[in-house]
């Protein structure tokens, strides 16, 4: 069996490559996010004959290895029983070999069961993979049929799908969502039911007094680059215009970047507000001793790559005895899907407090993000959507979030929108066996 490796931005790219290689009735054997694009494994249809069958087992260990193996093993037991014989002195040296050949017999016995038995686990082994592998590739056929059943017999559960998948949501999410759509409803109320069940389903603050004005210590934590430092001085700028600079701390843990302190000490001293530095949990515990009569803390966190083994570390620092430190997690909107998990649970540690999504000025679609805050069910703070300080930071309202995610989805002429015809391959394949698909909750719809 021929199988081929086919790799595309997305899933309608890489689907392209797969007709034009394979043509329509190509299998599918997976379809799986991989960094910077899409990745599909498919074979031809008329190949599915040339899958082996395993009436007789393929593979026998190598017995020369088993009597090697043996041979090592009774050599061991003969020296051992003639030093044992030899310490009591019962026995001569032909009663000691006569009666270690019931011993080998014995020990043959066990080490062929036992051979016999690796081989059957083998075979089993092989099978298993064999049947899951065919599952999959059934399982995936079924849905796509069934899926091109459903855009005949409804076509407004199609277009519904349709643009939650432009609007860069996930295949579980979106599947669920259309299969859950009631009855009897026009395309535009299907589109606000949808709708609904997503803020049903968003949590987010509705006020500054549940952070800013509630007070506490708040460390923005989060990968390089995602906008920790700057959206630390756009809320330090929010405390000090409606509290002043009095009970107000900022604390940085940026000693790794050249320049990193340096850039909210600039923003620091633009408000009137003294900056501490540290470098380890004891300064940090120091740090905030001093600041112990302020109002709010800030804690502006050193980036590091999810997959860099200092989060742990970083983790721990935030996470010490009697701190209280509440955990902000920054996530970049402009980030894949599978990215942002990767991100949320490297960071999750011992838990997280809630999450402020930035860079959304860049993004061209936000139902990724939107998706994953909704499926790790986080808070959302605030969204910041430019540069400037602190005009760019706002309230995240789920209603401007959410028809934001679906006016972006709806752009004309992208390459990456879904077509119906899409639809069925796109839903056939995505989902793997395995994969959580009850994502969202439909008691408050």
């Amino acid at each position: 069996m021929n199988i081929q490796r086919f790799f595309g931005k997305n899933s309608k790219l890489a689907l392209a490559q797969v007709r034009e290689a394979l043509g329509d009735d190509a299998v599918i054997l997976s379809n799986r996010s991989v960094n910077g694009g899409n990745e599909i494994m498919a074979f031809k249809e008329e190949e599915m004959a040339s899958i082996p069958t395993y009436n007789e087992p393929e593979q026998t260990l190598d017995t020369r290895i088993i009597e090697d193996a043996q041979s090592s093993t009774l050599e061991a037991l003969f020296r051992k029983r003639m030093q044992s014989e030899k310490v009591s002195g019962k026995k001569s040296k032909t009663e000691i070999a006569y009666d270690f050949d019931e011993d080998v017999e014995v020990e043959a016995t066990l080490a062929q069961n036992q051979a016999q038995t690796q081989e059957v686990n083998a075979q089993i082994a092989n099978m298993m993979r064999e049947i899951r592998n065919m599952r999959s590739v059934i399982e995936s056929q079924l849905a796509e049929i069934s899926w091109g059943a459903i855009q005949h017999r409804d076509p407004i559960k199609s277009n519904v799908l349709g643009a939650l998948l432009s609007a860069s949501f996930s295949a579980a999410l979106s599947k669920q969502l259309a299969e859950n759509l009631p009855e009897n409803k026009n395309e535009a109320d299907a589109m606000k039911w949808a709708q609904s069940i997503l803020l049903n389903n968003l949590n987010t603050i509705t006020r500054d007094d549940e952070m800013l004005d509630q007070g506490g210590i708040f460390a923005l934590i989060g990968p390089t680059g995602v906008g920790k430092t700057t959206t630390t001085a756009k809320l330090a700028a929010r405390y000090v215009m409606k509290h002043g600079t009095e009970k107000i701390g900022l604390i940085t843990t940026d000693s790794y970047r050249i320049g990193g302190h340096e850039q909210l000490r600039i923003y620091g001293k633009i408000l009137g507000v003294m900056v501490h530095s540290v470098e380890d949990e004891a300064d940090l515990k120091i740090a905030l001793n001093e600041l112990k009569g302020k109002h709010t803390i800030l804690i502006d966190t050193v980036g590091v790559s999810q997959r860099d083994q200092m989060v742990s570390e970083q983790i721990a620092m935030l996470s010490g005895k009697n701190s209280n430190i509440k955990k902000l997690l920054c996530l970049n909107a402009t980030n894949t899907g599978d990215t942002l998990i990767d991100v949320i649970r490297a960071y999750k540690g011992r838990g997280l407090d809630g999450c402020i999504m930035t860079k959304m000025d860049e993004a061209i679609t936000i139902g990724n993000v939107i998706d994953v805050i909704i499926r790790e069910k986080l808070k959302l703070y605030y969204v910041a959507n430019g540069q400037r300080v602190p005009e760019d930071l706002h309230l995240a309202h789920k209603q401007q979030l959410i028809h934001r995610a679906f006016k972006l989805g709806t752009a004309k002429n992208s390459p990456f929108q879904f077509q119906n015809e899409d639809l069925p391959f796109v839903m056939g394949n995505s989902i793997q066996p395995g994969t959580k698909s009850d994502v969202l909750e439909f008691e408050h719809a």
